[in-house]
């Protein structure tokens, strides 16, 4: 029998890869490749003893995970990796970082398909 789930899924993957992405780099020391993305931002609090909630929202990019090629190899994203993106004449540039006990990076949906990234801005440079 047919997983209608996961037909939809897929439809909605294409959807969001057509319609609602743009290019960046994802970039791994020397390797690089543009993969489309969409941007989205997480909010994490984390209480600090004191009963202050610290709130951290990052820059998350969500990409096909089968785009994620890196020399030849289908690949996860990797602590210190970077995504660079260019947006009204600048290039920002991210970084891979996980975020206290936070992983770096999920599944974004239940048929691994969709890579979602948290990441922090560490340079912007006229593009």
């Amino acid at each position: 029998m047919t997983d209608l789930l996961d037909q939809g899924s897929a439809w909605l993957e294409g959807q969001r890869k057509k319609h609602a992405t743009r290019d960046v780099t994802y970039r791994r020391g020397a390797e690089a490749v543009v993969v489309k993305a969409t941007i989205g931002r997480t909010v994490f609090e984390q209480d600090d003893g004191a009963g202050v909630i610290i709130r951290t929202q990052v820059r998350d990019y969500l990409i096909d995970a089968a785009d994620l090629v890196l020399n030849g190899q289908h690949a996860l994203p990797e602590k210190g990796d970077r995504i660079e993106e260019t947006d009204a004449g600048k290039k920002f540039v991210y970084e891979v970082l996980p975020l206290g006990s936070e992983p770096h990076w999920r599944y974004s949906d239940p048929y691994r398909r969709t890579l979602r990234i948290h990441t922090k801005l560490i340079a912007m440079e006229e593009a």
